[in-house]
């Protein structure tokens, strides 16, 4: 839990007039309007996306550069080496490509680094065993990575190997790299919110239209896209609500032997949620490239035979139970290190050991976040005593701002307001701690650092229906930039004494009036809830038992009745 009590802000819910046309309950159009989904063509796009409402993809930035130097390779059987990731974006986009130039004829060879020994993107060290793995290629892409990356795409140009980016990340100050084609929204265009995955998708699709396969349908890898879109947490916006909606559709019967694996072994239900694919499927992936073996990733996904895709999901499973074991002896060595602190009133979080595993301390620092509702950063520590570490920041709180007000402290360090990685060398990490302390409270103000719940709207237990459950599902995919909808109840009731279950969750049975439901609030065993009545703020889920299906609430808060004040 939290040192403060969480305030709960409820969202104004503006009059949206009811339509012939689209005649959803009034509580739905007021979530569409609060999303800026106002009138009837905007609901009807937002609700029913069309794959024929996909833009021309050679409105991405040197795209055609692209797919012409791509032709060439593939019309002179050239050596090309597809380049990614280790995690769910940079894995789906090396899949996509390479069984698109398979498509066309072209045998190209993937390549994946280590997390661990190697680091991310195209950097020396995995360069260096790319080229001893196999003969120098001809045509480098690099997919999700790339961008940044001046020197190394120097070192190739020297050697005669062309290099086409196909990437999604920031464009540093020093520009595009020199090199055949950089296709990557941030270059300048609209379409900013896609992942690797999807500008991948993007290049495939150019490539289609400017020569057509009989024999090859882009649609069927809706799903590989689509599991990058959630995995990655980019904006569920636009084409990526596109995506997603029939990648989804498209994960339910996949064709990819790899994915179906995958989904057996996460126990998923036969329509997979975007909740399903970020908490289930993607974890187990990127568990791969977090202790070093993404190319049992790659291999499941290419896989093209049954048995060898089982196997290798099973071992997707295992490399994350290795890595839940990871994080959790982690997370509690870092509470007692924090039970250990003699400063509680301490606006941050910086905890570092020399016994972390480095691919699981990003984990760890968001679950620190969450439960003291500080920014934090955690860092494993090598022997050399370079420490790298993962942060994880609260609304208000900018962790880019923070680490260029220590940048004179750190080895490197960058990536986005919420989430952050850092070198540094051990003995600084102490005075980091300060600064950033310091930092924060310079900046922030106390009371915009305390824990908020932000509620859509408030809903009476007699709307929670199943028939309501049908048109709320129309809002999915959730995600990045839609959320699932918080909503409260007032004035409820426990209809029994709360049930603990295993994991620390909790079974409530709640009554408002006349009206009982079945909530659930997962990790919240050891709440302390407050005497009745009750308020309780929840998201709604489709829940599956026995056969039977109902209206599940899951609780985010519970907190004392507050009665309404005018």
């Amino acid at each position: 839990m939290s040192q403060h009590p969480t305030e709960w802000i409820l969202k104004e819910s503006p009059d949206v007039p009811r339509s012939s046309t689209n005649p959803l309950p009034d509580i739905l159009c007021k979530l569409l309007a609060q999303r800026g989904v106002a009138d009837e063509k905007e609901i009807e796009h937002f609700l029913r996306p069309r794959l024929r409402e996909l833009s021309d993809p050679f409105l991405l930035p040197n795209m055609q550069a692209a797919v012409d130097r791509i032709f060439t390779a593939i019309d002179e059987q050239q050596r090309v080496c597809v380049y990614g990731d280790y995690d769910v974006d940079g894995i789906t986009s090396v899949t996509l490509l390479i069984k698109a130039l398979k498509a066309y004829g072209l045998e190209a060879r993937p390549f994946i680094p280590h997390r661990g020994p190697e680091g991310y993107g195209l950097n020396e060290a995995s360069l260096k065993r790319c080229m001893s793995e196999g003969e120098p290629p001809e045509l480098m892409i690099t997919v999700d990575c790339g961008t940044a990356s001046h020197v190394e795409i120097a070192q190739l140009n020297e050697k005669g190997i062309d290099t086409i980016v196909v990437d999604h990340h920031e464009l540093p100050i020093a520009g595009e790299p020199n090199c055949v084609a950089v296709v990557n929204p941030k270059c300048g265009d609209d379409y900013h919110y896609l992942c690797a995955a999807g500008v991948v998708f993007k290049l495939i699709h150019a490539m289609l239209k400017t020569r057509q396969l009989q024999h090859y349908d882009l649609k069927e890898d809706l799903d590989l896209v689509a599991m990058a879109t959630i995995s990655d947490i980019v904006p569920l916006i636009e084409e990526n609500r596109l995506i997603v909606r029939h990648g989804l559709r498209r994960l339910a019967n996949t064709r990819h032997i790899g994915i179906a694996a995958l989904k057996k072994v996460a126990q998923l239900p036969k329509v997979p949620t975007s909740s399903d694919v970020g908490f289930r499927m993607g974890p187990r992936i990127n568990a791969a490239g977090r202790m070093d073996r993404p190319e049992d990733a790659l291999a499941m996904l290419m896989s093209e035979d049954e048995l060898e895709a089982e196997s290798l999901a099973d071992q997707l499973n295992a490399h994350n139970i290795r890595r839940q074991k990871h994080e959790l002896e982690i997370h509690n060595q870092a509470i007692e290190a924090m039970e250990d602190l003699d400063d509680p009133e301490c606006p941050v979080i910086v905890l570092a050991s020399r016994q972390w595993h480095p691919g699981v301390v990003g984990i760890v620092a968001s679950r620190l976040m969450r439960r003291y509702h500080k920014p934090c950063f955690v860092i494993s520590v090598d022997q050399e005593g370079i420490g790298k570490g993962s942060g994880r920041s609260i609304e208000g709180v900018s962790l880019v701002d923070a680490i260029n007000n220590s940048r004179p402290l750190l080895l490197a360090g960058g990536g986005h307001e919420m989430a952050a990685g850092i070198s540094i060398n051990e003995d600084q990490i102490e005075t980091f701690r300060q600064q950033f302390a310091e930092y924060v409270i310079e900046h922030v103000p106390e009371h915009q650092r305390r824990p908020k719940l932000t509620v859509d709207a408030e809903l009476p237990f007699q709307i929670l229906s199943l028939a309501f459950l049908e048109s709320y599902e129309l809002l999915q995919p959730f995600g990045c930039a839609n959320p699932q909808p918080v909503f409260m109840s007032s004035n409820v009731w426990l209809a029994e004494p709360p049930r603990k279950l295993k994991n620390n969750h909790l079974k409530l049975s709640l009554k408002q009036g006349d009206f009982f439901h079945e909530a659930m609030y997962f990790g919240g065993a050891n709440f302390d809830i407050p005497e009745g009545p009750l308020d309780i703020a929840f998201t709604i889920n489709r829940n599956f038992f026995r056969g039977r299906t109902s209206l599940q609430l899951i609780i985010q808060d519970i907190r004392q009745h507050q009665a309404k004040t005018n």
